[in-house]
């Protein structure tokens, strides 16, 4: 659409402006607890549908679904403690909840890689409907091992003072490309979900964009979507402007370098006396 408009000289890309913004994820605010006890819920409904289509039908799992909701619910409560001298107390009581649910996510890890192990010969003699489900059921679990994994490991560090790096930090069970990003908004300091770099024109027209996991470096993705809407377009934009996260002598040196006459982005650090 956007080639169309420009072959019919529709499309003005004189002026064009940059900006980042956050797409956010259907995911609740995660805290450790929280995700251990989804993970318990979940690896167990998965094994039950292994079973049920004929998998691992002998391995024996117990259900650990009600004593990890009541650890969470716990917690939550802990949370919610007033006064000084009880929030470090329910502070102290939630290391120790989240350690418990910690132990009870690995033995349901467990029982789970157990169960396709076993389910995993089970393949070889079912047929038809029922074998379909059962891969559909393994795949499934076989992600959530590796998700509940990192969901441990990264809980096990918080619990030794080992803050996760939000780059690798998971913080949902359903949507595991989704990470933390902070972009200093008023009220709503930490968001969840995809960077998004937004490239439109004098009349609001999107003329490029790009979604990425967590929050990489602004300053890098704005002359590749100058080149991207040059090739578009055939045409080089005649003027730039971003904010000061793009504010960088190399980032306006691509720009001139691809043919950009004016650009318009306040450096990220102190200006010169030239500058000035």
């Amino acid at each position: 659409m956007l080639a169309k408009a420009a072959e019919h000289k529709l499309l003005r890309t004189d002026k064009v402006r940059a900006d980042t913004t956050v797409v956010e994820a259907a995911v609740a605010y995660p805290t450790d607890s929280g995700l251990l006890a989804k993970a318990v819920g979940s690896m167990t409904g998965t094994i039950r549908r292994i079973q049920a289509a004929g998998g691992a039908t002998r391995t024996r799992v117990r259900d650990r679904r009600r004593s990890a909701g009541q650890r969470a619910r716990s917690s939550a409560a802990k949370l919610r403690l007033r006064g000084a001298a009880a929030r470090e107390e329910g502070q102290a009581a939630v290391l120790r909840i989240t350690g418990e649910l910690g132990d009870i996510a690995q033995s349901v890890m467990a029982d789970a890689q157990a169960v396709v192990r076993n389910a995993r010969r089970s393949l070889r003699t079912t047929g038809g409907r029922r074998r379909g489900q059962l891969h559909r059921a393994l795949n499934d679990l076989d992600t959530l091992l590796e998700c509940t994994k990192c969901v441990v490991d990264q809980t096990r560090g918080r619990l030794a003072g080992v803050m996760p790096d939000s780059a690798t930090r998971v913080v949902s069970l359903h949507d595991v490309d989704a990470r933390p990003i902070r972009k200093g908004r008023l009220g709503k300091s930490v968001e969840f979900g995809y960077k998004t770099q937004v490239v439109d024109n004098a009349d609001g027209i999107i003329l490029d964009h790009i979604v990425e996991i967590g929050n990489p470096a602004d300053a890098p993705q704005l002359a590749p979507a100058i080149a991207r809407i040059t090739e578009r377009a055939g045409r080089v934009p005649t003027a730039v402007t971003a904010d000061r996260g793009y504010g960088y002598a190399a980032v306006e040196a691509d720009l001139h370098h691809l043919g950009v006459r004016r650009v318009a982005i306040t450096r990220a650090s102190k200006p010169s006396a030239a500058r000035s």
